[in-house]
C-alpha cells in the first residue's frame, strides 16, 4: 500500500526522479537501470496490455508498480520477498514496451532489478532447488527426453505444478541432428536446434530444413551448439547463461568466419535472446565482438522467409481457416506479427480476426510451472478468443506456446513452419 500511495504522489510528474548511490552507477547495468527509470512518465498506459495486470488488478503486478518497486531497490530501501513476488509474477512478454509512449527498455530494467533484489533477499532453500532442478533438465534434450519417458514412474513424488506440466508434454521423439537437404544454392544459413524442441518436436527443426531447400537455401544445424540461454538468463543464472552463449558462438564461429548468410531460428523466444548476446556479452573481453556479429546476423524463421518468393507454397494446398497466436517473444520483442501473417496469407491460407492479439497465452518459458495459476487463467482467455471462430487450427511461432495451448485447445496446434511444409510433400532427408 506505501508504494502505491508514493506511485499516485508522484504521477503528476514528467519523468521519474532517481536517486541511486554515484557509486552504483560506474556500473553499465545501473546506468542502464537509471536510465529506464527517468525515461518513465508514470502514464499508466502499460498496465491496460499488462496481463498480470488485468488478472490481478494490483498496481504492483502491472509495470508501473514493478518499476517503482525497482527504484526502491536500487535506491537502497528495504525490500523483501513481497517484493520478489511481485516482479515474479511478470511474464517478461514485453506487451508495457509496445504500448509504452516513453518507449521504456522494461525487459532490461526487470532483468536488473530482479537481480539486484536477489543479492538481498533470498529465496526459500525447496524454491531455489526446484530452479535449480529445471536448469539442469530442460536446456539438455537428452537430459529432457529421459525424464519425458521415465516420468510414469516417478511423477508422483514430484510438486504438482511440474506434475501437471509433464502431463501436458507430448511424448518425446528420437533426438537427432538433422542432416541438410540437398541443394545447389550458394547461400548458408544455421539453423539453431535448440533444446525443449529438439526433444519433444524435431519435425519442427525438420520441416524448417525442408522447407529451406525448396527455397534454395541450404541450411545445417551445427553439432555442439544447443540451448540459447534463455531459460538459465531468465530463472536467476545469468553466469550460466553465458555459458550457453559461448558454447553455441564457439560453435559456429568457423561457419561465421566461412561467410553464413544467417544464423536462423524456428523458436521466437530464442530468436529473441540470440539477437540479445551482443549486450549480454558486451563486457566480455573475449567474447563482445563475436557476440555482436552474431547478433547482427541473427533472424527469426520468418524473417528469413519474409524475403522469399513464397508462390510456390501457395499452389497445391488446400486453404485452411488459422488463428494466430503470434508469441509474445514474436511481436512485442521483435515486432514480427506481420511478417508472420504476410507468410501465412501468401500461402494460400485465411488468417482468422481474433480479439486481444496481444495478450500473453500464459506460457513464458518454465511460467507454466512457476506461476501454474496464473499461466492457466492466461491459456484459457486466449484458447477463448483464438477458438471463438471455429479455425481449423491455431498456429504459433514459439514451442513453449504450442505445448501449452495444444494441451487445452480443441483444435491442432501447429508451428507456421508446418503449413508451408505441408504444401509441397518432399522427401524426409531425416
Amino acid at each position: 500500500m506505501h508504494a502505491i500511495c508514493a506511485i499516485e504522489q508522484v504521477c503528476y510528474r514528467t519523468e521519474m526522479q532517481t536517486a541511486l548511490n554515484n557509486s552504483a552507477l560506474t556500473t553499465r547495468d545501473y546506468q542502464a537501470a537509471n536510465a529506464a527509470l527517468r525515461s518513465c512518465v508514470h502514464c499508466g498506459f502499460c498496465n491496460a496490455t499488462c496481463p498480470t495486470y488485468q488478472l490481478l488488478g494490483n498496481e504492483l503486478d502491472g509495470p508501473r508498480g514493478r518499476i517503482y518497486l525497482i527504484k526502491q531497490s536500487l535506491e537502497g530501501e528495504l525490500v523483501t520477498s513481497k517484493t520478489l513476488s511481485h516482479l515474479d509474477r511478470c511474464l517478461t512478454c514485453r506487451a508495457c514496451e509496445t504500448t509504452c509512449p516513453s518507449g521504456v527498455p522494461y525487459a532490461e530494467l526487470l532483468e536488473i532489478g530482479r537481480s539486484q533484489v536477489l543479492s538481498r533477499v533470498k529465496r526459500p532453500v525447496l524454491d531455489r532447488a526446484f530452479r535449480y532442478l529445471l536448469r539442469q533438465v530442460l536446456p539438455y534434450p537428452q537430459r529432457l527426453e529421459f525424464l519425458l519417458r521415465l516420468s510414469p514412474w516417478f511423477k508422483w513424488l514430484l510438486p504438482s505444478s511440474m506434475k501437471n506440466k509433464l502431463n501436458e508434454l507430448p511424448r518425446p521423439r528420437k533426438h537427432q541432428y538433422t542432416p541438410a537437404a540437398p541443394t545447389t544454392s550458394k547461400r548458408h544459413m544455421i539453423l539453431l536446434g535448440g533444446c525443449a524442441q529438439a526433444a519433444i518436436r524435431p519435425d519442427i527443426n525438420a520441416a524448417s530444413i525442408r522447407v529451406l531447400a525448396k527455397l534454395n537455401i541450404h541450411a545445417e544445424m551445427i553439432y555442439g551448439s544447443g540451448c540459447c540461454g534463455a531459460l538459465s538468463q531468465h530463472m536467476d543464472a545469468p553466469t550460466e547463461a553465458k555459458q550457453f552463449m559461448r558454447r553455441n558462438i564457439d560453435a559456429w564461429w568457423p561457419a561465421i568466419e566461412n561467410g553464413v548468410d544467417a544464423i536462423i531460428t524456428s523458436a521466437s523466444a530464442c530468436s529473441l535472446m540470440v539477437k540479445d548476446y551482443g549486450r549480454l556479452l558486451a563486457d566480455d573481453p573475449d567474447y563482445s565482438e563475436k557476440a555482436a556479429q552474431v547478433s547482427a546476423i541473427t533472424l527469426d524463421l520468418s524473417e528469413a522467409l519474409a524475403r522469399e518468393d513464397l508462390n510456390i507454397f501457395s499452389g497445391s494446398t488446400s486453404s485452411q481457416r488459422v488463428a494466430v497466436q503470434s508469441p509474445c517473444t514474436a511481436q512485442h520483442g521483435q515486432l514480427l506479427t506481420q511478417a508472420l501473417l504476410n507468410i501465412i496469407t501468401a500461402t494460400g491460407h485465411t488468417v482468422i480476426n481474433t480479439t486481444d492479439k496481444q495478450m500473453c497465452c500464459g506460457a513464458a518459458g518454465t511460467y507454466t510451472v512457476l506461476q501454474p495459476e496464473l499461466s492457466q487463467s492466461l491459456r484459457k482467455k486466449r484458447l477463448d478468443t483464438l477458438q471463438a471462430e471455429d479455425p481449423s487450427c491455431i498456429v504459433t511461432a514459439n514451442i513453449g506456446c504450442l505445448v501449452h495451448l495444444q494441451h487445452a485447445a480443441a483444435v491442432p496446434v501447429k508451428h507456421w513452419i508446418e503449413l508451408l511444409d505441408e504444401a509441397l510433400p518432399c522427401p524426409d532427408y531425416t
